[in-house]
Protein backbone atom coordinates (compact mmCIF):
# COMPACT_ATOMS: atom_id res chain seq x y z
CA UNK A 1 0.00 0.00 0.00
CA UNK A 2 1.69 3.01 -0.99
CA UNK A 3 1.69 6.13 1.62
CA UNK A 4 -0.42 9.16 1.57
CA UNK A 5 1.04 11.82 -0.32
CA UNK A 6 1.41 15.11 2.12
CA UNK A 7 -0.98 18.26 0.53
CA UNK A 8 1.19 20.56 -0.69
CA UNK A 9 1.08 23.94 2.01
CA UNK A 10 -1.11 27.24 0.63
CA UNK A 11 1.22 30.01 -0.61
CA UNK A 12 -0.61 32.08 2.36
CA UNK A 13 0.67 29.64 5.22
CA UNK A 14 4.28 29.99 6.40
CA UNK A 15 5.99 27.24 8.00
CA UNK A 16 8.31 28.78 10.66
CA UNK A 17 11.96 28.45 10.84
CA UNK A 18 13.08 26.15 12.92
CA UNK A 19 16.52 24.34 13.60
CA UNK A 20 15.36 20.59 13.44
CA UNK A 21 15.99 18.53 14.62
CA UNK A 22 17.05 20.35 18.12
CA UNK A 23 21.17 21.03 18.42
CA UNK A 24 21.96 17.88 20.68
CA UNK A 25 25.78 16.99 22.46
CA UNK A 26 26.93 14.53 24.23
CA UNK A 27 29.61 13.22 27.31
CA UNK A 28 29.96 10.74 29.20
CA UNK A 29 32.62 9.27 31.93
CA UNK A 30 32.80 7.79 34.90
CA UNK A 31 31.66 9.21 38.58
CA UNK A 32 33.07 7.93 41.76
CA UNK A 33 32.78 4.02 39.37
CA UNK A 34 29.62 4.72 38.14
CA UNK A 35 28.73 5.44 34.36
CA UNK A 36 27.44 8.41 33.74
CA UNK A 37 25.65 9.82 30.72
CA UNK A 38 24.68 13.56 29.95
CA UNK A 39 22.72 15.12 27.34
CA UNK A 40 21.90 18.51 26.23
CA UNK A 41 19.38 19.45 23.81
CA UNK A 42 18.93 23.10 22.54
CA UNK A 43 15.04 24.17 21.99
CA UNK A 44 14.38 27.53 20.59
CA UNK A 45 13.15 28.16 24.50
CA UNK A 46 14.60 25.54 26.44
CA UNK A 47 17.99 23.99 27.06
CA UNK A 48 17.45 20.48 28.44
CA UNK A 49 20.46 18.89 30.08
CA UNK A 50 19.85 15.04 31.36
CA UNK A 51 22.51 13.26 33.67
CA UNK A 52 21.41 9.93 34.05
CA UNK A 53 23.30 6.90 36.17
CA UNK A 54 22.37 3.45 35.49
CA UNK A 55 19.95 4.92 32.90
CA UNK A 56 17.54 6.07 35.40
CA UNK A 57 15.82 9.67 35.42
CA UNK A 58 13.86 10.41 38.29
CA UNK A 59 13.87 14.29 38.77
CA UNK A 60 13.28 17.01 36.87
CA UNK A 61 14.04 20.77 37.69
CA UNK A 62 13.85 24.15 36.07
CA UNK A 63 15.53 26.84 36.18
CA UNK A 64 14.60 30.27 34.23
CA UNK A 65 17.01 32.09 32.63
CA UNK A 66 15.04 35.59 31.42
CA UNK A 67 15.22 37.11 34.73
CA UNK A 68 17.43 40.14 34.44
CA UNK A 69 21.01 38.37 34.53
CA UNK A 70 23.63 40.51 36.72
CA UNK A 71 26.34 38.76 34.37
CA UNK A 72 25.72 41.24 31.20
CA UNK A 73 24.91 44.46 33.61
CA UNK A 74 27.47 44.14 36.13
CA UNK A 75 30.63 42.74 34.13
CA UNK A 76 32.67 45.79 34.82
CA UNK A 77 32.80 45.01 38.13
CA UNK A 78 35.29 42.75 40.41
CA UNK A 79 34.98 38.99 40.01
CA UNK A 80 34.37 37.59 43.09
CA UNK A 81 37.47 35.74 44.64
CA UNK A 82 38.14 32.46 46.27
CA UNK A 83 34.94 30.10 46.59
CA UNK A 84 32.72 32.16 46.11
CA UNK A 85 32.92 32.54 42.29
CA UNK A 86 32.31 28.87 42.08
CA UNK A 87 28.35 29.65 43.94
CA UNK A 88 25.83 29.65 41.53
CA UNK A 89 24.24 33.11 40.93
CA UNK A 90 22.45 34.19 43.09
CA UNK A 91 19.54 35.76 41.03
CA UNK A 92 18.45 32.12 39.45
CA UNK A 93 15.49 29.72 41.31
CA UNK A 94 15.53 26.31 40.42
CA UNK A 95 12.35 24.69 41.48
CA UNK A 96 11.20 20.77 40.96
CA UNK A 97 9.00 19.99 38.73
CA UNK A 98 9.28 16.36 39.36
CA UNK A 99 10.88 13.65 41.71
CA UNK A 100 12.92 14.88 44.62
CA UNK A 101 11.22 12.55 46.79
CA UNK A 102 13.48 13.73 49.84
CA UNK A 103 14.17 16.55 51.27
CA UNK A 104 18.55 15.93 50.39
CA UNK A 105 17.69 14.73 47.17
CA UNK A 106 15.82 17.50 46.39
CA UNK A 107 18.52 19.91 47.55
CA UNK A 108 20.71 18.72 45.59
CA UNK A 109 19.47 18.48 41.88
CA UNK A 110 18.50 22.13 43.10
CA UNK A 111 21.81 22.77 43.56
CA UNK A 112 23.25 21.21 40.20
CA UNK A 113 20.07 22.83 38.52
CA UNK A 114 21.27 26.00 39.62
CA UNK A 115 24.96 25.74 39.17
CA UNK A 116 24.18 24.21 35.56
CA UNK A 117 21.90 27.42 34.90
CA UNK A 118 25.08 29.26 36.34
CA UNK A 119 27.19 27.97 34.07
CA UNK A 120 25.28 28.52 30.73
CA UNK A 121 24.45 32.55 32.12
CA UNK A 122 28.45 32.78 32.47
CA UNK A 123 28.38 31.29 28.99
CA UNK A 124 26.12 33.72 27.18
CA UNK A 125 25.67 36.42 29.34
CA UNK A 126 22.40 37.47 27.21
CA UNK A 127 20.29 33.51 27.58
CA UNK A 128 16.62 33.74 28.17
CA UNK A 129 15.87 30.03 27.78
CA UNK A 130 14.35 28.20 30.47
CA UNK A 131 16.97 25.45 31.36
CA UNK A 132 15.29 22.06 32.13
CA UNK A 133 17.45 19.88 34.15
CA UNK A 134 16.92 16.25 34.69
CA UNK A 135 18.68 13.78 37.25
CA UNK A 136 18.95 10.31 37.53
CA UNK A 137 21.73 10.30 40.55
CA UNK A 138 22.56 6.90 42.33
CA UNK A 139 23.13 8.63 45.45
CA UNK A 140 22.77 11.57 47.02
CA UNK A 141 26.29 12.29 48.90
CA UNK A 142 27.48 14.91 47.23
CA UNK A 143 31.14 15.18 47.49
CA UNK A 144 32.74 17.72 46.30
CA UNK A 145 35.14 15.60 43.44
CA UNK A 146 31.53 13.95 41.98
CA UNK A 147 30.02 17.78 42.04
CA UNK A 148 33.02 18.73 40.20
CA UNK A 149 33.41 16.01 37.43
CA UNK A 150 29.37 16.17 36.83
CA UNK A 151 29.70 20.15 36.25
CA UNK A 152 32.19 19.18 34.30
CA UNK A 153 30.57 16.71 31.93
CA UNK A 154 27.93 19.17 31.30
CA UNK A 155 30.29 21.89 30.55
CA UNK A 156 31.94 19.51 27.44
CA UNK A 157 27.78 19.58 26.34
CA UNK A 158 27.17 23.51 26.20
Amino acid sequence: MPLPIEPSIPPSITMPSTSYPATTRQAAGYIDGIFTDVMSTSFSDKIMITITQKGRLAQWIHVPLDVTNPSATDQYLPSASGDDSLLPMTHLTPKTLLGGATEERETLGQLYAAQIASLIASMNPHEKRTVMVGLGLSNIEASRENFYNTIDLVRKCL
